[in-house]
């Protein structure tokens, strides 16, 4: 090691000492009652009762029906193969003391950080959850709840406990994902100290453990609550409540899991794109100083950011996704066997669990398909990682196919689950056509990016203009490929042969696009992997850079980097365009919930009302004030942490020789603390404006005397918001993926390279993207899908 690097290594030590970083858990620990209380139980007696849940969640599945105890089963397994991912990946040697200094540094930040907000979520769930209690308590239930005996008390027993347990078990998935994502980063520089295949084996396993983890608990989850509720009501034995109207008792779960993933993103994606911008407004435009120089005050907070950003808030929102359309999909299964006269609904309810445990299943064996070792040293790691989601798709259509077969099939109409097979394919296409298009807008490969570079070498702001023709130009494919596979998988399920045994008329159509939007997350847990692997690679090349490893071993751990950048993008799209599929469906499963309650049909939704026409603007309106509140709260963010910066090197001048320590504590402190501030107002207008528009309009028909009004004018901001949303989040992510692809074209050497006038317009570019495709344009995905839970949980109180 040289003298400069054991310097670094010395102050290092020194500063952490001198200050802890924000919200240190061992402190957060200390003044938190909750957290104490765990820390303080006997590990033993806590592992006992966790045993006996789990026997008792496993009676209850053997209490319902075999396809649920299966279901379990699988989860458990899986679960149990995540703890084998897990080991491998700690297994592995965390590279030099440099490294660990910088990896120790990271994990104390990223893991300070959420407990700090977890806490504030957890105050804002409790506050939440004795409102739902309340509105419950004196809400009306439906006619087949009533006439099973269920109360309003139990209702709101029942729905509260649903969604503290959404909440916790999201926020539970996102740790834990996190915790080993902050220990992976430096295994993977471990790792490019030997081999790219190694280090990116070990980045993807550590993704696949995060993905795994997400889908296992998110079905576990929904499904004992199910069997739960399956037995206490004795649903087919003792009691007189029907298996079809279980799953309308599941929509709390689904809001907790939304609320929970919609603080987690804003509080994450204010904090980390605070930290890069302001990192690379000082650090790379103002300094001239690499991109993750241990130089730059900002850089931890920066690495912080990826995982409390990236990791968690991510598989946030995936938990929710994948929450949401299991919930909605088994209220359509149920309603559309009750209108086709199917005498067992089991299969169509429970299909979306059994889809999304095998989900579990091709996913470990994709990523188990990505060996750490390869012949040909030229290979594009987006290449191999892309092999290892072929491998998972082809598995996952087999099993969905056999699926259709075992769980759809009914002798009233014997080829309808061949047309939900194809509905399940036609999801799957969309998934694939999603995350190549999302690649050639974002990846350097292809034309678009390079034109976009291209546009630098004239300046900052024909970066920024072409940056957002790109953006716009974007949305395009997206949308036509939707458009069809949700028309198809309409007519494909209207034309199964299934229909409505009172009137003769086909009811499948809507259970169809259920069923695409299966097809489309039967792969899920592979795509978060490789979300998840972006911000691994690219903490791992920070670690590298920070601890002034060789060239050799940056340009690894640069090309997974940027591999990583295209990875997030094209996840993304998939996020928006399973975002956009489960919206419809909980658009859908909201109309069913309003006919169940009021007892007459409710399918079709007037816009030329005016009420429902301003509803719907408003709805949209929302959408983009949410935005301009987040993009916002990380303009004013940023400007601190650049303040603070600026000051660390007016102040301390010998930073820029090695011979002063930046104080790396203080802009992690002051991101941390804006953030948990930040992430409040957007994260209220979320929640309380969907119900502000439903109770208004729903007092505004009873003055002029239109029934309903309410229910109407909230399905047309539904309607408005979901459109709006799905448009403007697939703008915001594919720009901002460009602007930074463009950026990393240019540093691998084109158009002058780094330091070159090109690379500082491609760099503004990267800032003006960054709060675009890593805060407002994810937290989007959340929002358009929250509106829709939180409509299902409030429904009646907008029912006259």
């Amino acid at each position: 090691m040289d003298a400069r690097s054991k310097d670094i290594e010395a102050d290092t030590m020194y500063e952490k000492a001198k200050h802890p970083p924000f919200g240190a858990t061992s402190l957060y620990t200390s003044t938190n009652p909750v957290l104490r209380m765990l820390a303080s139980c006997d590990r033993r007696a806590v592992m006992a009762v966790a045993g006996v849940i789990l026997l008792g969640i496993l009676f209850a599945g053997l209490n319902t029906n075999t396809t649920v105890l299966v279901v379990m089963l699988m989860c458990i397994v899986m679960l149990g193969f995540c703890a084998h991912l897990a080991q491998w990946v700690l297994s592995k040697d965390e590279g030099t003391p440099d490294m660990k200094d910088v990896s120790d540094a990271i994990r104390d930040g990223a893991e300070g950080f959420f407990a700090t907000q977890y806490g504030n979520i957890a105050k804002y769930a409790s506050i939440v959850s004795v409102i739902i209690f309340v509105v419950y308590l004196f809400r009306q239930v439906t006619p087949e709840q009533q006439s099973a005996g269920i109360t309003q008390f139990t209702m709101a027993v029942i729905t509260t406990f649903s969604f503290l347990l959404g909440a916790l078990c999201s926020g539970v998935a996102g740790y834990v994902g996190m915790w080993v994502s902050v220990r992976a980063n430096v295994r993977v520089s471990g790792a490019a100290r030997r081999t790219a295949r190694e280090a990116l084996q070990v980045a993807l396993r550590a993704g696949g453990f995060s993905g795994m983890i997400v889908v296992g608990m998110t079905v576990f989850g929904v499904v004992s609550l199910y069997a739960t509720f399956h037995m206490f009501f004795g649903v087919g034995t003792t009691g007189l409540m029907r298996e079809g109207d279980v799953p309308l008792m599941l929509v709390g779960y689904g809001f907790g899991a939304s609320f929970v993933a919609l603080f987690a993103q804003l509080g994450g994606g204010i904090y980390t794109k605070a930290a890069d911008v302001g990192a690379d407004m000082v650090g790379k435009v103002e300094q001239n100083i690499p991109e993750d120089d241990p130089r730059n005050p900002a850089v931890v907070a920066d690495l912080v950011g990826d995982n409390v950003g990236d990791c968690a808030a991510r598989g946030a929102d995936l938990f929710e996704s994948i929450a949401a359309e299991i919930i909605a999909a088994m209220i359509l299964g149920g309603t559309m066997a009750r209108k086709a006269g199917i005498e067992d609904p089991s299969g169509f309810i429970l299909f979306p669990l059994v889809i999304h445990s095998c989900d579990l299943v091709v996913s470990a064996i994709g990523i188990l398909s990505v060996k750490g070792e390869s012949s040909n040293k030229k290979e594009d790691p987006y290449d191999v990682m892309k092999d290892g989601y072929n491998v998972s798709l082809g598995c996952a259509s087999v099993c969905f196919v056999i699926a259709c077969r075992t769980l759809l099939h009914d002798d009233s109409a014997p080829n309808a689950w061949m047309h939900f097979a194809a509905c399940g394919l036609v999801g799957m296409g969309a998934s694939y056509l999603y995350v190549f298009i999302s690649q050639y807008y974002t990846d350097y490969k292809y034309k678009p990016v390079r034109q976009l570079a291209d546009a630098s070498t004239t300046g900052h702001g024909t970066n920024v203009i072409a940056g957002l023709g790109l953006g716009f130009e974007s949305t395009a494919m997206p949308v036509i490929v939707i458009s069809i596979s949700l028309i198809t998988a309409y007519w494909l399920g209207m034309t199964s042969g299934l229909t409505d045994h009172e009137t003769g008329k086909p009811c499948a159509g809507l259970f169809g696009t259920a069923v695409a939007t299966m097809g489309m997350l039967s792969t899920a847990a592979y795509v978060l992997t490789m979300d998840v692997f972006g911000p691994i690679a690219d903490n791992a090349g920070g670690i590298v850079e920070m601890s002034q490893q060789p060239e050799s071993v940056r340009d690894i751990t640069d090309l997974l980097d940027a591999v990583g950048n295209t990875t997030k993008a094209t996840t993304k799209g998939f996020a928006i365009g399973s975002a956009a599929l489960a919206s419809f469906l909980l658009f859908s499963a909201y109309m069913d919930e309003v006919s169940s309650f009021t007892g007459k049909p409710f399918e079709v939704v007037d816009i030329a009302i005016p009420e429902v026409f301003v509803a719907g603007l408003l709805g949209s309106m929302l959408v983009y004030l949410f935005t301009a509140w987040s993009m916002l709260a990380v303009g004013r963010s940023a400007q601190e942490v650049v303040n603070e910066v600026r000051r660390q090197f007016a102040e301390r001048p010998g930073i820029m020789s090695y011979q002063e320590k930046p104080d790396y504590a203080r802009c992690v402190s002051i991101v941390a603390a804006s953030a948990i501030k930040e992430m409040v107002k957007p994260g209220v207008l979320a929640v309380c404006g969907p119900v502000v528009i439903g109770v208004v309009f729903k007092y505004i028909g009873k003055m002029t005397g239109q029934p309903n009004l309410g229910v109407q004018c909230v399905a047309g901001m539904i309607m408005f918001a979901t459109v709006s949303g799905i448009l403007l989040a697939l703008f915001l992510n594919t720009a901002g993926g460009a602007w930074d692809n463009a950026k990393k074209y240019i540093e691998q050497g084109a158009h002058g390279g780094k330091g070159s006038e090109a690379h500082k317009a491609a760099v503004t570019g990267d800032t003006v993207g960054d709060p675009c495709k890593d805060t407002a344009g994810p937290s989007l995905h959340v929002l358009i899908k929250m509106l829709a839970t939180i409509t299902l949980v409030m429904a009646p109180l907008f029912i006259d």
